[in-house]
């Protein structure tokens, strides 16, 4: 397989395993992935995942992108199939209700980086290299590259970097965002579990309704999404977790959360 899974210590992680074609996206690992993905969010719902971090085999490459071989000669209907089938595996893995990270080591190229958009967090290391190529082929993003990119980064930097189809080295990608740092080390596994490790503290609940409540009101009005965490807040209130946090405050203990 391609995608190999490992589920430890509350951690998934998901490993891109293609390194002779620096772990390009086939449309056949993209089932895998999409396989996966399922596999993970029963994890989730088991209580064994608590954060995802997706990392690629090799030196050189996090995910250069789209398998180019299999991109030639298909009909209309098949290269929008393909588009949206890509576009809801990316989905699924931007809808997971823990927080995940991309631990970008090498390149990172048109749906390898839209893949790492597609998670919570984006962490480089110094090497690393992204960028959305498509423009010299002829082509343009279509894995969520220029819908993501964008409410990333802003309309501004997303257009040159689209439209350029330039690449960004890792500090570039720190400075406007693109990703959330930058690291030293070179060994992605390690630097997938250090990032997670604040996050497995939290109750599932509470990660979830706060996940929530950012992409869905970035989506909107500010208006509208003063909304959003409203209904968040009160329903994360409602929880088990919630009257265990706030007695273990009271009491001067850490809390254990039961994700109910």
């Amino acid at each position: 397989m391609a995608i190999e899974l490992t589920i430890a210590d509350q951690l998934a992680h998901l490993h891109l395993n293609r390194p002779k074609a620096l772990n390009a996206l086939s449309f056949e690992i993209l089932g895998q992935l999409n396989t996966t993905l399922g596999k993970i969010e029963e994890g989730i719902e088991a209580g064994q995942v608590r954060g995802v971090f997706v990392t690629g085999e090799g030196e050189k490459s996090f995910c250069a992108g789209a398998d180019i071989t299999e991109l030639m000669g298909r009909t209309l209907m098949q290269e929008h199939e393909g588009a949206r089938f890509g576009q809801s595996v990316f989905d699924r893995l931007a809808a997971l209700r823990v927080p995940s990270v991309a631990v970008i080591h090498g390149y990172a190229f048109g749906g390898g980086l839209e893949l790492a958009l597609s998670c919570t967090f984006r962490v480089a290391t110094a090497g690393a290299k992204m960028g959305l190529p498509e423009l010299k082929l002829g082509l343009i993003p279509g894995y969520g590259g220029t819908q993501r990119l964008p409410r990333l980064i802003g309309q501004d930097r997303a257009m040159d970097m689209i439209l350029s189809a330039r690449t960004v080295d890792a500090t570039e990608a720190e400075r406007i965002g693109l990703v959330t740092r930058v690291v030293d080390s070179q060994d992605p596994t390690a630097v997938g579990r250090e990032f997670l490790k604040p996050y497995l503290k939290h109750g599932l609940i509470a990660l979830d309704m706060a996940k929530q409540a950012i992409l869905r009101g970035m989506q909107t009005t500010l208006a509208e999404g003063l909304r959003i965490e409203r209904d968040c807040s009160t329903l994360a209130f409602r929880s088990g977790d919630a009257t265990e946090g706030m007695s273990a405050f009271l009491e001067k203990r850490p809390p254990v959360f039961k994700d109910q």
